[in-house]
């Protein structure tokens, strides 16, 4: 059906140009989101009535679910099993028949006699799990795995029901049917947490969806796939690929904390989002990654596994389960509980580190004294050197094993020394520290910049609040100045927390064109009176990375530290990011820890 897929694409290709900037006025912090910031994941179940072997009868893909044994203890152990707080079920998906897997009074798609929705959201409240249902916004697939010229919509009976005609193809259609099937969930269905919406429709918005769900379910959570809408709780990341390693998924996220955010990804990493009928491989490095690096940034874990008609999982699946039931309790603690390294809470610098190593750091909400290293790639030599960003080490713990590790700390770093056994997926480390020291206060060091966007000035820099930043206004190369008012102590170095709203590498996402608007050369200048400068005292390159970065100096009787930006990493094929540059924080170091 060429016309079809034509319309698909262009729609497709309307939402993927919407650009996706950073949102300020989101609630950042609300009580309905506590149970969901606490969370490690969730568990994602495509299932509907397309899943293999297919259906097209309502009833028919309804009494092959129960006569198959379906139980919703069955999904709540497994979600269990891999240690995550939520499930989300998608029957009601564009490409899977849009069906219902509950009653209801309103027609238009299968909904199904037998309650599944309400038997899980009730399965998974007695074993301490919340359920959310997932939405759809899209119409246009209604065509898809069926005969020429028919429709998985009713349009005639909705119209009916609606006492006018309604045509469920359209966007305004499908918005006022699947309006409509909002309200009557939140009143079928009390127990459930919340909504995760696979983008915006129209209708939605021009008739004050989300406000009506605030209203009549205060307490429910809301989730946006793809799209950052301020009234949403969550930002979910779709299927991010093409990292370096491929495992560290939050290099392709697009949303700075605080604000919740969510990655989302097949655990068979190859193939259909539903079960196609295969029973694919698992891959253990990749998928045991995300769940490390995603906890390094604050990003939720939400794995899609593919169930089969009768609700179970593929072999291998069940198999993966299993593995991350034995492993995660071990180091859960290290994992959850905590905050992403590095980024506005403190702690270490995650990423690269010595010898080809890479990992990422997690820090205690409890004790802000308290971090742990994840090594998820080893070096190549019997230690990790990672930049301490001001704490001082007080020891070092393997967490699997207990032992007390050997280590060192200078200029800037620490080195944990001997290590003997590496784990296959996750070496962590328990770092106590005595606090963090050797910073210029915020107070001592004014800011100033050659060119500021209206409403982020060059003051954000210093004030210690990541909900503010400076935005460079598209203007490079560009200059900040930081002025030390009491210039009596060396600078060591200059720390750089970049705002996380852009990935680290060159990537094409829903047709969208993505780049790393971080710093790439620089210069760094001194001054005794702002005004003769004279040579860079540092040139260079700073990584596209998340996470503090740092350029070491060894200034003595300066006043005035200028660091000019010449270029960033984005590329003009990414326009949303090019030479756009937004940095949260940045502050003097003092002297180094030892």
């Amino acid at each position: 059906m060429p016309s079809r897929r034509l319309a698909a694409f262009v729609s497709a290709l309307v939402l993927a140009v919407t650009a996706l900037v950073p949102v300020a006025h989101a609630e950042l912090f609300h009580p309905r989101q506590q149970w969901l910031r606490a969370s490690l994941g969730g568990l994602f179940l495509h299932w509907g009535m397309r899943t293999a072997p297919g259906y097209t009868d309502c009833a028919a893909w309804e009494k092959a679910v129960t006569d198959g044994g379906w139980t919703p203890d069955y999904w709540v152990d497994e979600a269990r099993k891999l240690n995550v707080q939520y499930l989300v079920l998608a029957s009601f998906h564009s490409r899977l028949g849009y069906a219902r897997a509950w009653p209801s009074k309103v027609p238009g798609t299968c909904s199904t006699k037998r309650d599944f929705l309400g038997e899980l959201t009730k399965a998974a409240k007695a074993k301490g799990l919340k359920t959310i249902l997932y939405m759809t916004d899209d119409p246009k697939w209604y065509w898809e795995g069926l005969p020429e010229g028919q429709s998985w919509m009713d349009s005639a009976a909705y119209s009916a029901y609606k006492g006018k005609p309604v045509d469920l193809h359209t966007r305004p259609g499908f918005g006022e049917f699947s309006y409509d099937n909002f309200v009557e969930v939140m009143r079928t269905h009390p127990d459930l947490a919340g909504f995760w919406i696979d983008n915006d429709n129209e209708y939605w918005e021009q008739n004050g969806l989300y406000e009506r769900i605030r209203a009549e379910r205060p307490s429910w959570t809301l989730s946006n796939n793809n799209e950052d809408t301020p009234i949403m709780d969550m930002v979910s990341h779709e299927q991010k690929v093409g990292m370096t390693p491929p495992y560290d998924y939050p290099q392709a996220v697009l949303t700075p904390m605080p604000r919740l955010t969510e990655g989302e990804w097949k655990l068979p990493t190859k193939g259909a989002w539903w079960y196609d009928g295969t029973d694919a491989d698992v891959d253990y490095p990749v998928t045991m990654g995300r769940i490390f690096t995603n906890a390094g940034s604050s990003v939720k874990s939400l794995m899609a596994e593919t169930a089969m008609v009768n609700g179970r999982f593929p072999p291998k699946q069940e198999a993966f389960n299993d593995f991350v039931a034995g492993y995660l309790p071990k180091v859960m603690h290290t994992i959850r509980g905590v905050e992403g390294g590095g980024y506005m809470y403190g702690g270490l610098q995650p990423g690269f580190w010595n010898d080809g190593a890479h990992g990422v750091t997690t820090i205690s909400k409890r004790n802000r004294d308290l971090h742990y290293v994840h090594v998820l790639t080893r070096p190549s030599t019997d230690h990790v050197t990672i930049r301490d960003n001001g704490y001082k080490v007080l020891r070092v713990t393997d967490v699997r094993t207990g032992r007390r590790m050997p280590f060192s700390q200078a200029d800037g770093s620490f080195t944990i020394k001997g290590i003997s056994q590496w784990d296959t997926y996750d070496t962590p480390f328990r770092v106590d520290t005595l606090g963090r020291y050797g910073r210029y206060p915020n107070g001592w060091v004014a800011p100033s910049a050659t060119a500021s966007a209206e409403g982020f000035p060059a003051a954000n820099l210093t004030d210690g609040d990541y909900l503010t930043w400076w935005d460079n206004g598209r203007t490079l190369p560009v200059s900040i100045t930081l002025k030390l008012k009491v210039p009596l102590l060396p600078v060591k170095y200059l720390a750089i927390n970049q705002r996380e709203w852009s990935p680290t590498y060159n990537r094409n996402s829903f047709g969208r064109p993505e780049d790393s608007a971080r710093i790439k050369n620089y210069r760094v200048y001194a001054s005794k009176d702002g005004v003769n400068w004279g040579e860079p005292v540092k040139t260079g390159t700073l990584e596209s990375a998340r996470g503090v970065r740092f350029v070491d100096l060894d200034l003595r009787g300066a006043r005035f530290v200028k660091l000019e930006v010449l270029d960033t990493w984005a590329k003009p094929d990414a326009p949303n990011y090019y030479q756009r540059l937004l940095i949260d924080e940045l502050w003097l170091g003092t002297h180094y820890v030892r």
